[in-house]
């Protein structure tokens, strides 16, 4: 490791994991969230909520969160995801850095197994399969498994990583390729930028997660998911039209296949 690496991760609580959930109107769900990383099996974590101007009861929960590791950040304008995300990654105390969506849920050996994983390995990109739930949170068996590696060319085709399974080392991965774009599907198009630079994500294939689908959620919207990506391809990525095309074949089939 370099000396350049050495002072960089001299700037970070060197065990400590900072978990940055975006949080926009999830009175409903968050509770449950939070409780799932309260039973995480891995103690050194501080949970970072920041909440993008939430009009329903979510700011009647803060009340009750008492912990000195759970910290609460309220953005003054509705400003989306990738914007809460940021944020909460300039507050980020931690050396490792895991983002949690605020309607999702931890199986609570998730931090350590992916710890244990990345010092074995050496490595500052890991992400694990994930079930899928229903709108209380509860598993239903249906599992997204995950490849043990992947780079760049096979994320473009492969959109399985999922936000709420990864885990960086800050002082493998740089800040800013975790600051995440402000483009729909923001979380793919950071994975991209990471592997673009010659990083690969390495996969952790249990299921350490469990992924809510409420029924009227975003993600649900095939129509507008097969959008969002197509406009990654071409606005952001720049690919050519071809070259586009290839890559969403193969982004169609492997979605169609994990929601069989």
């Amino acid at each position: 490791m370099g000396n350049n690496s050495k002072k960089e991760e001299m700037r970070y609580l060197d065990k400590l994991v900072s978990i940055v959930v975006p949080v926009h109107n999830a009175e409903k769900y968050l509770s449950k969230t939070i409780e799932s990383v309260r039973a995480q099996t891995y103690p050194d974590w501080e949970l970072i909520l920041v909440d993008d101007c939430s009009k329903d009861g979510t700011s009647e929960l803060y009340e009750t969160l008492l912990e000195e590791n759970i910290i609460v950040i309220k953005l003054p304008t509705n400003s989306g995801a990738a914007t809460a995300r940021n944020t909460g990654l300039t507050q980020a105390q931690g050396r490792y850095l895991a983002f949690l969506d605020a309607d999702d849920i931890w199986r609570p050996e998730k931090l350590e197994q992916q710890l244990k994983y990345m010092k074995k390995n050496g490595v500052g990109f890991v992400f694990s399969s994930y079930e899928y739930g229903d709108e209380e949170g509860i598993g239903n068996g249906k599992i997204a498994h995950v490849p043990e590696c992947i780079d760049y060319k096979g994320a473009l085709k492969n959109t399985i990583i999922f936000t709420s399974t990864v885990l960086f080392d800050r002082t493998i991965i740089p800040d800013e390729l975790l600051r995440m774009p402000k483009v729909p599907s923001e979380d793919s198009a950071t994975w991209w930028q990471i592997l673009k630079k010659g990083y690969f994500a390495y996969g952790i294939d249990e299921a350490l997660v469990i992924y809510r689908r409420p029924v009227k959620s975003l993600s649900s919207n095939k129509f507008e998911a097969i959008k969002r990506i197509w406009n990654l391809y071409r606005k952001v990525e720049k690919l050519s039209i071809p070259l586009s095309c290839y890559y969403f074949i193969g982004y169609a089939f492997r979605t169609v296949l994990r929601r069989l």
